[in-house]
């Protein structure tokens, strides 16, 4: 330790903390001291080290931020266009439809709304899949957030689009001071053939990438993968290579019996991220696995998917709905606890977007990503068991600070790095265009 002042400590308030065991427990009245980005330490001594800037946050919950393992960000844009319809039709007559009118100004106005949001919400990294990620990267760099970023491609794009995927995650690997991490994004078995699946995954042990995709996202994907191929989406996975990579499978709801041996022998590190309020706008029978995932001792982390079918990037709520589904799949009210629920919401989603030594605890060495949530409000009081009155009565609206890197983003709600008014303004006068259906185009066809 160095006797010079800190960048900033914090006082007062409630530490998140994790046994050796990896435990959720809470320190009370603690001070957390931050120095070069980094957790110098968390303590209970009621001594104050001097500081360039200190936080009272007595009455407030200190949480390792929150991070949204699988969204696409710029989709905000596309919030509400796409109700209450079934997967087919949303991709097929709204969604691909419009994202064929895409600018990376659109992109660039959707990726500043997005990060607004989370950061609003305690949101202070977030692993996205989208088109335009050059711009997405530079939104990220202005503001101040930590993201996992890869640029999706189809084969319908040729082997073009794959080049593009692996230029993009070589050029901003390790962007922003670091804050930038990256990954491959095929779009999913169903819209990349196994040829090019193969030569991703060689990409990816090639260049040390990690690979990013949806498979196995619901039920009905898995039993046509069967029918027409003789294997379900995750065995492609499986005999293609991808799961000899590092891999971040999106959703999974569609992830079989028959696919957890195949998930158990594979030799990448595999996550899974679950985004239920999705699931259950779209009415799919099923949801992610989670606890025969556990079993096999496979991370997954929490995601909200694109705000056209989440209508939210509210990792918050996707906590809470993920325990309530767990229970409410399993017929077991202890399962999973609000305790287990708060391991997938730190570490466990650290470690889906290949951040677990760096993110997901606030302890010593790892980075200062940190959320103060006040839970003075009548809606959190009184509190009898602090890890539920965190999961199933605190809201995202109850957080008060974000910081990313030692550095502010947001203090007592109000955004730094951000101008929303204006982004908002923009974005208004880009919406007709944008929702342009009249030229009958899509960039791809959802059959499954």
């Amino acid at each position: 330790m160095t006797d010079s002042p800190a960048d900033l400590v914090i006082t007062g308030c409630t530490v998140l903390v994790h046994d050796d065991q990896e435990r959720v427990g809470f320190e009370e009245n603690a001070t957390i001291v931050v120095r070069d980005g980094v957790v110098e330490s968390v303590t209970t001594s009621p001594e104050s080290p001097p500081a360039a800037e200190h936080l009272d946050a007595r009455g407030q919950v200190a949480l390792p931020g929150l991070v949204n393992c699988h969204t696409h960000a710029p989709m905000v844009a596309l919030r509400g266009v796409a109700e209450d319809l079934p997967t087919e039709e949303w991709f097929n007559d709204v969604v691909w439809p419009i994202e064929s009118n895409l600018t990376a100004k659109d992109v660039e106005l959707g990726a500043r709304l997005a990060c607004a949001e989370m950061i609003r919400a305690g949101v202070t990294c977030f692993a996205d899949h989208y088109f335009s990620m050059d711009t997405v990267a530079s939104v990220v760099e202005e503001c101040g957030m930590r993201a996992h970023l890869g640029e999706a491609y189809f084969s319908s794009q040729g082997p073009q689009g794959r080049e593009k995927s692996l230029e993009f995650a070589l050029r901003h690997r390790g962007a922003a001071g670091g804050r930038i991490t990256t990954a491959l994004a095929p779009h999913a078995p169903y819209t990349v053939t196994d040829d090019d699946l193969a030569a991703t995954a060689d990409l990816a042990r090639e260049h040390g990438l990690p690979v990013h995709l949806h498979a196995s996202e619901n039920r009905d994907q898995a039993e046509t993968s069967l029918e027409r191929h003789g294997v379900t989406p995750i065995g492609v996975l499986a005999r293609t290579g991808i799961l000899d990579a590092d891999v971040l499978i999106a959703h999974g709801t569609g992830i079989l019996d028959r696919d957890l041996p195949v998930l158990a022998d594979a030799t990448g590190r595999v996550a899974v991220a679950t985004a239920p309020r999705g699931y259950l706008k779209f009415a799919w029978p099923t949801t992610t696995p989670v606890r025969a995932l556990h079993d096999l001792g496979i991370p997954v982390g929490l995601a909200t998917d694109g705000a056209a079918s989440n209508n939210s990037l509210d990792v918050w709520e996707s906590m809470a709905l993920t325990a309530l589904l767990q229970k409410s799949t399993t017929g077991d009210p202890r399962w999973l606890t609000s305790r287990q629920a708060l391991h997938h919401a730190t570490l466990q989603s650290a470690r889906a977007v290949g951040l677990g030594d760096i993110l997901g605890t606030l302890a010593p060495g790892r980075r200062a990503d940190i959320v103060l949530v006040d839970l003075t409000g009548p809606h959190t009081q009184p509190v009898h068991d602090l890890a539920a009155t965190l999961v199933h009565s605190a809201r995202s609206s109850d957080v008060r600070t974000t910081i990313v890197d030692g550095r502010i983003l947001m203090r007592d709600r109000e955004l730094l790095t951000l101008d929303v008014a204006e982004v908002v303004r923009e974005l208004g006068e880009r919406m007709p265009a944008l929702l342009d259906r009249g030229h009958g185009k899509r960039i791809q066809d959802y059959d499954t």
